[in-house]
């Protein structure tokens, strides 16, 4: 079995073994100068040593100087070489995806960069990661470490053992966490390390985290692989001696000074059978989660890849009610791990999920939800949506639709009439359905299902010779919500909204239209002011249209001897 070492010192950094069983070589960095320790074999010369783990038999004299050799090509089996690291090939990384504010400072510049993708790290660089961000960076041998939100990492070390050795890598975090997928090696002197100032990891091929919080205490996580846990309070020079062992799916956590705690198996992962495959909230991304035995909040992330190497939403949530900013429509994978009361995050739950918004439903119009409509004259009606090439309605007799009692398109207005419908109790929804630039068609997602009663319609009063029903004078909107969440509506008499002549907040999802705003075309939109604090963008405009309410006995707009329609007084 191969293990892997973590070591938790109780004050300063220390430094721990890339490779624990190796009889002639055991990385154990020195803290002051950053070298490797070499157990001398019978047959070793400095210019052998040179030669592997400089890439330069020429150098053997800076090893001679450093180790106080007599004689270069006799060296005493069992006794130790010191390797400085500084003399070892450079060697460098790689920036394979940026989301956000990210940043680069190479050791030589003074200030630092804006990060972009396919950018050179070197040794020394210092990444800083801002709120909502997020870093990929894949080294020379292949590992993939992931930076996460709000982190302060250096490339201490980037360096090579020989020409063609192993790569010797060390990561420093001053703030946030990482996630690392070290590349499996089947060299033992191979070292791969992530410090934090209470806890170095070393390990080899593995899947593992790294966080420290703002208190100092630090946590480390296993998801493949096994690390061995020492203190520094214990005998550096001997590794195995009193290690403990993490396991796959268990985890740590470190005290501020240095104190240890037990091993404790991972948090089981989050149940995310209930999300759907297919998101269709608009204008923020919203995911409701069950709670998981043991937890004390949720990390999640959603990325374009599996690997989570291209996030591009993450967060820390005190529960299950999951909030980012909305993403455009398109495939994603969505990773949660539950917290424990240590800080320690558990075994991920992944999900592959679809976000479907556009192009946008309608909103309902009439009738209100629940509400009863009339047979013979009652009409299911929404807005219209610009650029819609027709609108899709159905109804139903049970909120899933499984058998819909009408689906038909409607071109403008979005309106569908109950006529033929029997009495009774049903759901009806929307959809939009646009033309693409090749002109094959797109159906967005329905509106959620919305329930209506049909009943009798009660006999018409008469009112001589005079109907409303050229359009209501009054207009009233209502859409879907999550519990919690207000709204900023917004109505202007052109499709830019250059002319706001409302601009309203609302605690439900309803809107009435002013008794006295004139007959007319008009165009609305909604932002969500969700109480996480989040605000979404505003929705795309919807018209409506305002009727001036008089009509003559033949249905047609009552206008003046010059033709103009009679508005009201």
């Amino acid at each position: 079995m191969v293990i892997h070492r973590l070591a938790l010192p109780l004050s300063a950094i220390a430094m721990v073994t890339a490779g624990l069983g190796c009889a002639h070589a055991q990385a154990i960095p020195d803290p002051q100068t950053d070298e490797i320790a070499h157990t001398v074999r019978a047959g070793d010369t400095l210019e052998g040593l040179a030669s592997a783990y400089l890439d330069n038999p020429r150098q053997w004299p800076l090893l001679q100087q450093r180790n106080k050799v007599a004689n270069p090509r006799r060296l005493q089996p069992g006794s130790t070489v010191w390797i400085p690291v500084r003399l070892q090939p450079r060697a460098s990384a790689q920036v394979e995806f940026v989301q956000g504010n990210a940043t680069a400072q190479p050791a030589a510049q003074a200030s630092p960069q804006p990060l972009a993708p396919g950018a050179r790290l070197d040794e020394g660089t210092r990444l800083q990661v801002g709120p909502d961000s997020f870093v990929a960076v894949r080294l020379a041998d292949g590992t993939v470490v992931r930076v996460q939100p709000q982190s302060d990492l250096q490339l201490r070390q980037l360096r090579r053992r020989g020409r063609t050795g192993s790569i010797q890598s060390v990561m420093e975090v001053r703030a946030g966490s990482v996630e690392s997928s070290v590349t499996p090696s089947t060299d033992a002197l191979r070292r791969f390390e992530v410090r934090t100032p209470r806890a170095v990891t070393s390990v080899r091929g593995t899947e593992f985290g790294v966080a420290m919080a703002a208190s100092g205490q630090a946590t480390a996580s296993v998801l493949e692989g096994t690390v061995a846990v020492q203190s520094r309070a214990e005998n550096a020079a001997q590794p195995e001696a009193g290690a403990t062992l993490l396991a796959r799916g268990q985890g740590m956590s470190v005290a501020p000074d240095g104190t240890l705690g037990a091993p404790r198996p991972l948090l089981a992962p989050p149940d995310l059978s209930t999300v759907p495959t297919q998101l269709h909230d608009l204008g923020l991304l919203a995911i409701n989660l069950p709670a998981t035995p043991g937890a004390s909040g949720y990390v999640a992330q959603v990325a374009r890849d599996a690997a989570l190497t291209q996030v591009l939403r993450s967060g820390r949530f005190a529960d299950g009610q999951l909030r980012w900013a909305a993403l455009d429509d398109g495939s994603y994978h969505l990773a949660v791990r539950a917290v424990d009361e240590a800080g320690i995050a558990g075994q991920p739950a992944t999900r592959a999920i679809t976000i479907k918004t556009r192009p946008v439903p309608p909103l309902y119009q009439q009738p209100a939800p629940g509400a009863v409509v009339p047979r013979v004259t009652g009409a299911l009606r929404c807005t219209e949506v610009p650029g819609a090439r027709w609108y899709r309605i159905q109804v139903a007799a049970s909120a899933d639709f499984t058998s819909p009692l009408v689906d038909e398109a409607r071109l403008n207005p979005c309106q569908l009439t109950l006529a033929t419908l029997p009495l009774g109790n049903y759901f009806w929804r929307a959809a939009t359905v646009a033309e693409l630039a090749g002109g094959a068609l797109d159906q967005g997602p329905f509106a959620p299902a919305q329930a209506f009663t049909v009943a009798q319609q009660p006999a018409a009063l008469d009112l001589s010779d005079m109907q409303a029903t050229d359009g209501d004078t009054i207009v009233r909107l209502h859409w879907p919500a999550q519990a919690g969440q207000r709204f900023r509506v917004q109505l202007a008499p052109d499709l830019e909204f250059t002319k706001v002549l409302q601009d309203t907040q609302l605690d439900e999802p309803r809107w009435t239209s002013a008794a006295d705003l004139p007959a007319g075309t008009y165009f609305v939109r909604i932002q969500v002011l969700d109480p996480s604090g989040l605000q979404s963008e505003f929705s795309p405009p919807r018209s409506i249209r305002v009727g001036t309410g008089l009509n003559t006995s033949f249905g047609l707009p009552l206008s003046t001897m010059g033709g103009e329609p009679v508005r009201r007084p």
